[in-house]
């Protein structure tokens, strides 16, 4: 068979990126579905931990990631630029269209080979972001390319205090930057020391001891290794189920 100039170039990129789904300009092979969600805000959040995305500062455009992705919610706030591969499935791709979605629910592996299983790479998407990219009547699963990018947040870092008693958990939202959290120190106004906090699952971070009645700093870390402080973000008067926001934002 002969090739010629461009097309010679193509199918050895696209030969040479099938075994890895890594393509030379940084894009990354993967598949899409979207969930039955269209209407309820709240039953766009999942095993992250964000109730409701709207209110976490994330909208419409979510998406559960496969196992590969998640990474047991090291994922969970990332941001995430999705593409149609309109040449792999002219069909049902949207030409030149993509959309950004944040991480926010976690796609389970099943026992019949499904697409969220280990080590696939899948996005099961919320039904809003999904039509951004394929077009409507397609039921089905699409090929896509992905990359991560960087999260673009309105206000401040959002903290909102969980758990009951002395077991006290905080879970951040509204994060800019990379949007993935690492890891969180907290420290009382009792106390002199950054304490680390746990992952105790998703978005949420456990602390070691009782934080009522302090007033509260973080200092957050994200998985690009950038860190702010936040400073008495949350106030002495603080219970749990409360929202406070930061005066900070990563970029």
């Amino acid at each position: 068979m002969e090739m010629k100039g461009k097309y010679l170039v193509t199918a050895i990129l696209l030969v040479g990126t099938l075994s890895v789904g890594m393509c030379s300009n940084g894009w990354i092979r993967a598949h899409a579905t979207y969930y039955g969600v269209n209407d309820s805000p709240a039953s766009l959040g999942g095993a992250c931990g964000y109730d409701n995305p709207y209110h976490a500062g994330f909208g419409a455009h979510t998406a559960a990631l496969s196992g590969a992705l998640f990474r047991n919610g090291e994922s969970c706030g990332g941001c995430y630029q999705v593409r149609c591969d309109y040449w792999a499935d002219p069909k049902w791709c949207l030409r030149g269209a993509a959309v950004t979605v944040t991480a926010t629910n976690f796609c389970p592996s099943n026992n019949n080979g499904g697409w969220c299983n280990l080590p696939r790479h899948h996005f099961d998407m919320s039904m809003p972001a999904f039509f951004r990219i394929a077009r409507r009547g397609n039921e089905g699963i699409v090929p896509v390319f992905y990359r991560r990018v960087g999260c673009k947040r309105r206000g401040g870092v959002r903290f909102t205090m969980r758990g009951q008693g002395n077991f006290n958990m905080v879970i951040l939202s509204n994060v800019g930057g990379s949007g993935a959290v690492k890891a969180v120190a907290v420290r009382g106004s009792r106390g002199k020391t950054w304490v680390q906090m746990t992952r105790n699952w998703g978005a949420n971070w456990q602390s070691s001891g009782d934080l009522r009645g302090q007033r509260l700093s973080f200092r957050v870390t994200l998985l690009d290794r950038k860190t702010m402080t936040f400073l008495n973000v949350v106030p002495s008067s603080w219970w749990f189920g409360q929202t406070f926001s930061g005066r900070g934002q990563f970029l």
